[in-house]
């Protein structure tokens, strides 16, 4: 069912990470010319998150014709495997944003307690700037899965991506000035008008613009979700360096400087967590000699900086799922700050996350939550 108008009409808002999920998305890694030896590595860390997720709420796995019987073998009988066609499994990014209706607007009609926004999608960035050249495929995932789960859908024209923001579930939204305003997503509107779209459609009453995303993160042109993330209202997680020779310390620096001089939605000056970056990560040769590069995707290249961040972790019923790249010292020390920041959830990290990064992204990119009702409220 197609909805009419903007959600927040209807009563609706994104929930924060943090509220209860009824299920998890994810899609199946498979493209040879992003996800190195075909896929193979990629799909034993897709199988790990999923398996982590599913010991804390329901997964749904989708992965394509070719590939539906080796994802179905990977993953333990309790996640749930459907076929769906795609043009690459960042199902942040391409599944909708569902959102929630507390029933506190009284309409003629009853409102369905969740809906879903289906954003427009450009392969972050178009023909000259995207990862890929066609992506005509991942423009209906949002709509397949909303029709299989049977959520009204509200289609938007804005093209935005789900890892380009983050809410607190109290009117506020986080999100980049890299990314919303680049000129490869929607020229046409200005600063104020994309404002005015997030709030119609998350129910938002305040958008805090960081000016920069992770340092080399020019595959979503700085998205949110490997930056800065809400722990909880009126907390913050940073990705931090305190190494004044990194690039990514003035990204970190301009950013504290933002949030520590604004106040969410509710009048409250936020709290800053920092979260270490691992020590500069880069793709290595033989990485990106098992990337066929044939002119179809954007090329990765040997020496190139990874777009490596924890604050890129997936927050399910009970459970932190955050990557582990490697790096000991800083593996550590995120599973230490996440363990402090979220004592009522079990921390889990996933070994081999350097695989995902490597084609551009990381455990947060590749899952999309579906909100429940709280039972207070159900």
């Amino acid at each position: 069912m197609e909805m009419k108008g903007a959600p927040a009409l209807h009563g609706y808002r994104m929930p924060a990470e943090w509220e209860p999920h009824s299920q998890c998305w994810m899609g199946w890694p498979e493209r040879p010319d992003n996800w190195r030896d075909n896929g193979v590595h990629a799909q034993k860390v897709f199988a790990k998150v999923a398996t982590a997720i599913s010991k804390f709420e329901p997964v749904t796995v989708c992965a394509s014709a070719a590939q539906w019987e080796n994802a179905r073998s990977q993953l333990p009988e309790n996640i749930r495997v459907i076929e769906m066609s795609m043009n690459d499994s960042w199902f942040r990014d391409t599944g909708p944003t569902i959102v929630v209706s507390d029933s506190t607007v009284t309409t003629d009609a009853p409102v369905p307690k969740f809906a879903g926004i289906d954003w427009n999608f450009n392969s972050w960035g178009g023909v000259d700037d995207g990862c890929y050249q066609d992506w005509s495929l991942d423009l209906l995932v949002a709509w397949k899965i909303l029709a299989i789960e049977r959520l009204p859908r509200f289609p938007q024209s804005l093209i935005l991506e789900g890892g380009s923001i983050h809410v607190d579930g109290e009117g506020t939204c986080l999100t980049t000035e890299e990314c919303l305003l680049n000129k490869n997503r929607n020229p046409h509107l200005s600063k104020e008008q994309i404002e005015d779209e997030l709030k119609a459609y998350l129910g938002i009453r305040k958008v805090i613009w960081l000016p920069r995303g992770l340092y080399g993160d020019d595959d979503t042109n700085g998205h949110i979700d490997n930056m800065c993330c809400f722990a909880k209202p009126g907390v913050v997680l940073l990705s931090w360096t305190d190494d004044e020779t990194d690039p990514q310390y003035e990204h970190s620096v301009e950013a504290f400087s933002v949030v520590s001089n604004t106040t969410d939605a509710k009048g409250r000056k936020l709290e800053i967590i920092k979260l270490h970056v691992p020590g500069p990560l880069y793709m290595t040769d033989e990485e990106a000699a098992g990337v066929i590069q044939v002119g179809e995707a954007k090329p990765r290249l040997a020496g190139t900086r990874l777009a490596a961040s924890y604050v890129n972790f997936y927050i399910a019923n009970g459970g932190i799922i955050t990557p582990q790249f490697g790096d000991k010292k800083w593996d550590d020390e995120a599973i230490r700050v996440l363990s402090k920041v979220f004592p009522n959830h079990e921390v889990v990290g996933i070994e081999g996350a350097r695989e995902i990064v490597l084609a551009g992204g990381n455990i947060h990119c590749i899952t999309q939550q579906q909100p429940a009702i709280p039972t207070a409220i159900a």
